[in-house]
């Protein structure tokens, strides 16, 4: 498979955890309000989508790490192997497992 479908794939799973997963949401909404609430001059909505912003990268950062921990385990030299992929794939998918209800009951 093209190297770039891995990358959508993985960036769709983290847009939709960060979109529809309701728990992370709102954890990542209430610590931005506490600690940072001049940021985006104090608009619910702009911290509302600072804050999905935030679970998305968070997303693909922790699915990320067993494809990191399996590259240096077999000591890749250079860009991602397609298994390495494939587990970064995998590792943002189970985390978007929670979000993925609140997404299909979504109409669009």
């Amino acid at each position: 498979m093209n190297r770039n479908l891995y990358y959508v794939a993985i960036a769709f799973f983290g847009m939709i955890n960060g979109l529809f997963n309701q728990l992370w949401l709102l954890f990542a909404l209430i610590h931005v309000q506490i600690l940072s609430p001049a940021l985006l001059f104090g608009s619910v909505p702009l911290t509302l989508l600072f804050s999905s912003l935030m679970v998305s990268t968070a997303t693909i950062i922790l699915g990320g790490i067993p494809a990191a921990i399996y590259e240096h385990r077999v000591k890749a030299k250079d860009d991602s192997t397609e298994v390495s992929l494939w587990i970064w794939l995998a590792g943002t998918a189970l985390l978007t497992l929670p979000a993925m209800a609140n997404f299909f009951q979504f109409k669009l």
